[in-house]
């Protein structure tokens, strides 16, 4: 007569992951190589033009606690037309949420709406949390363009370049290397009358 397996044979036992379908893993893969994008390539968090991105929240994160002389600093390095420009959308947006809340809808901020590569996410975002301090707000800023562009939302970024490009499978290698150790098993040969792994004689 069998009997059920105890609890210690159960947690003993690998339990195989259920296999992913072709189309998430390929988005797996893709998301992975944009992040190793990012890993390489982090002058993209810094990149002043990314403003426009979101002007509203770029301006609840990081210019409310910039000192007047960063601002002067930072419009200089921008020049005048991308100054405006944000300037303007940002205007815009407002008008949006002015009208938006006369017509007797709801709304609880500002900022502008979900964007379509955010639209399918019911988290709560880091970013939209408010910013303690300067550093506080310039972090959020960039977890809000990291998770941009892994999830496709820069519309200005040729993610073809990346995303076709196996030099970015670094996760994809490494698991392949693991994988490769936890099968090779030790090849245990026999010398002067002791045995060692791989040729080297234990003491």
């Amino acid at each position: 007569m069998s009997h059920p397996p105890s609890v210690e044979e159960l947690y003993d036992k690998q339990v195989p992951r259920p296999a992913k379908s072709p189309a998430k893993a390929a988005q797996i893969q893709t998301q992975n190589r944009r992040r190793e994008f990012l890993e390489r390539n982090p002058s993209y968090l810094v990149n002043l033009d990314h403003e426009l991105a979101d002007p509203v929240l770029y301006e609840r994160l990081v210019k409310r606690h910039q000192t007047s002389a960063e601002r002067q600093q930072e419009g200089q390095a921008k020049g005048y037309g991308r100054v405006l420009e944000a300037d303007l959308a940002r205007g815009e947006t407002r008008l949006s949420a002015i009208a938006t809340e006369a017509a007797g809808e709801q709304r609880e901020d500002m900022t502008q709406a979900k964007p379509k590569w955010h639209a399918a996410s019911d988290i709560d975002n880091p970013w939209d949390a408010a910013a303690g301090s300067k550093e506080h707000g310039v972090e959020l800023w960039r977890e809000f363009l990291r998770e941009r562009f892994i999830r496709g939302g820069d519309e200005d970024f040729d993610y073809t370049r990346v995303d076709g490009n196996e030099e970015f499978d670094v996760v994809v290698r490494r698991d392949e290397e693991d994988r490769w150790f936890d099968d090779e098993e030790p090849s245990w040969v026999g010398h002067g009358g002791e045995a060692g792994e791989t040729g080297v004689q234990d003491f």
